[in-house]
């Protein structure tokens, strides 16, 4: 068994004010470890790093978008918070398919060399080709199983039918036979927005990959699709479209301390 697997499952999206809009579809996520990222490659024939497949990861895809070794890049994140890391390196996103690939949302589970969890990296990327990240301390003595509460005010641009004076909760079931990611959006009025991913693992294999992408045609660029059809739902609603400030000056925003939860 590797730490790496596949987890299916179900995203939804719920815009709860001014303009109700709901989307449900089915999905599949990947759980990579960087360690086995070169053992997956020569493994399988549905899987590749950095070459096509069914399948795939690119290193370019991720963090600073240079393709450069991408355990370094997250360990610089690390000590640029004075947190410790040198454990593993997972992440949680969608593959690459048939080449394409768009991930609004990558977590990635960052542990000291104890393997217990350190931190939790939000990689986020919008339409406009621009991302930004959220870097949140674990608990204290957290378990890598246990579920974590964290929260951080907004500050990249995502929608242009969502302000950015605007807060996100998120609520963490770290990966095991289940995962799930919640996250809720809300201004001082209350929730604006509430999204969550809840996948079933599933042993990294070719036939389960090709079962998994079967089963899961919006998975990767269908979700782009879901994200402009939804767009241009908001806009037929009359929602306004808010202005894009620049990005951050910052690749990486810091947030505080995650709660464990009982």
């Amino acid at each position: 068994m590797t730490a790496s697997g596949i987890y299916a499952g179900v995203v939804t999206h719920a815009r709860l004010r001014p303009r109700p809009h709901r989307l449900r579809y089915r999905i599949f996520m990947l759980l990579l470890d960087l360690d086995e990222l070169e053992a997956l490659d020569a493994r399988l024939k549905r899987f590749a790093v950095g070459r096509f497949a069914l399948t795939g990861f690119s290193p370019r895809d991720h963090l600073d978008h240079s393709g450069r070794d991408l355990r370094g890049q997250v360990q610089a994140i690390l000590e640029a918070a004075g947190l410790e890391g040198g454990g593993p390196v997972r992440l949680l996103a969608m593959p690459r398919i048939l080449g394409g690939t768009f991930n609004p949302l990558t977590v990635w589970f960052l542990h000291r060399r104890d393997g217990a969890l350190s931190a939790v990296l939000y990689e986020v990327n919008n339409t406009f080709g621009e991302s930004h990240s959220y870097l949140i301390p674990a608990a204290p003595e957290a378990d890598s199983g246990e579920v974590l509460s964290q929260a951080i005010d907004k500050g990249f641009y995502v929608s242009p039918f969502m302000d950015m004076d605007l807060r996100y909760a998120f609520r963490i079931r770290p990966p095991g036979e289940r995962v799930s990611v919640s996250i809720d959006v809300s201004d001082d009025e209350g929730p604006v927005l509430a999204a969550a991913f809840a996948g079933e693992r599933r042993e990294i294999t070719d036939a389960n990959l090709l079962s998994a992408w079967l089963a899961r045609p919006m998975t990767s660029l269908g979700v782009l699709a879901a994200i402009h059809w939804e767009a241009l739902w908001m806009w037929l609603k009359g929602e306004p479209i808010r202005h894009r400030p620049p990005p951050p000056a910052r690749p990486v925003t810091l947030g505080p301390a995650a709660i464990r939860e009982a």
